[in-house]
């Protein structure tokens, strides 16, 4: 079995895959519990600053720019009528369609405000009509649905966090209504080693999934509303088990090897629960230095959008010698890898999918979304 076999038959496989409704309360004024948040900012470690207050003097370039506004362009013209996006057996995907919403607010567009403000609206609108009243968030395909929970949890959260509930009311509401559910869901649904896996059940776990749903977890909590300490708690606790002593991390708790893809998603994974400078991260990072690197003899091909979209937050989080090293190098490379109609193809899940972690991790340098933010 190859270092990123798990992957293959979770996140490619499976991504074409009872709460109150009140609402939660505010953050009190005194101090927080659960995830962190920028109010927190004053607790972070010194020695962790991570890149958001120390831009690179070279991070964005007139060719990144350029290359950007076409790829913004080219992913676009890729959303269907009904606001989603993917295609064939990732056609109506919730997963995909709230990558490539993020990936256009990453631009600064917000539903209806902005050069895509109305395809951000539309994609938003098919994700809300995708919501059960349990909570989980699938598209029509709902085998091992849990991918694109959370990263329908992660755009919810992002833009009920960029738009403070203003501009149209009613879908307000019904943004943070299913974002309140989303969250309980995932609470709900944790399993005793601290985790989650393809189906929203308390049984096994894995870190490619878990990722999805702390990120989620963590936006919801940015954007004002409460989450569990306890969940956060046990959330890591799995994380760290999932470490092994290179740094990188297995797939599962009891079994898999190293590989960047999931290792950089378990680094991003202690970063959003809140874990900066600490000797797992460190570890981590020293892995994914080694592995992750455009370049690197250890990195293979496999899943290379998923690695590069989160090993590009986990360097930019822990700032530094990282970020300044791993950027430009990255940067090269995906614009290398664009093709000449502004996208980049991912074999797998396809052309929506790789454009939009590509100008995922792109953008970052723009510093528009609130979860790359400490």
């Amino acid at each position: 079995m190859s270092a990123g076999g798990p992957i293959v038959c979770g996140f490619l496989a499976l991504l074409a895959s009872q709460p109150d409704n009140a609402r939660l309360a505010q953050p009190p004024d005194g101090p927080v519990t659960g995830l962190s948040s920028p109010r927190d900012a004053a607790r972070q470690p010194a020695g962790n600053p991570g890149a958001e207050n120390a831009a690179l003097a070279d991070e964005m370039t007139p060719e990144l720019t350029a290359a950007i506004d076409k790829g913004l362009a080219a992913l676009a013209s890729m959303q269907n009528d009904d606001g989603s996006f993917g295609t064939g057996r990732f056609s109506k995907n919730v997963a995909v369609t709230s990558l490539a919403c993020l990936a256009l607010m990453g631009d600064g567009n917000l539903p209806g405000r902005g050069k895509y403000g109305s395809h951000v609206d539309k994609g938003l609108r098919y994700v809300l009509s995708c919501c059960s009243e349990t909570g989980l968030i699938a598209g029509d395909s709902i085998n091992g649905p849990m991918y694109g929970h959370g990263f329908a949890t992660l755009f919810l959260g992002e833009v009920y966090g960029m738009t403070a509930g203003g501009g149209d009311t009613a879908l307000a509401d019904r943004v943070h209504d299913a974002l309140v559910r989303a969250c309980r869901l995932i609470e709900r649904t944790q399993n005793e080693e601290g985790g989650w896996r393809y189906n929203p059940v308390p049984f096994d776990a894995d870190v490619s999934v878990t990722i999805c749903q702390i990120m989620g977890l963590r936006s919801a909590r940015n954007a004002g509303l409460e989450v569990p300490k306890a969940t956060i708690d046990k959330a890591v606790q799995y994380v760290r088990d999932c470490q092994l002593p290179d740094g990188g991390f297995k797939y599962q708790k009891d079994s898999g090897v190293s590989a960047w893809p999931r290792s950089a998603a378990g680094v991003a994974s202690l970063y959003y629960a809140g874990v900066y400078d600490d000797p797992a991260t460190r570890r981590g990072i020293s892995y994914l230095m080694k592995a992750a690197m455009p370049g690197s003899a250890q990195r293979t091909e496999a899943h290379y959008f998923y690695g590069m979209y989160y090993t590009a937050q986990s360097m930019y989080l822990s700032g530094g010698k990282p970020w300044a090293e791993w950027w430009p190098a990255a940067r090269t490379e995906l614009l290398q890898r664009q093709a000449g109609g502004g996208e980049w193809n991912d074999s797998g899940v396809g052309s929506a999918y790789g454009t939009s972690m590509a100008l995922i991790v792109l953008q970052m340098p723009k510093r528009y979304l609130p979860i790359f933010q400490k």
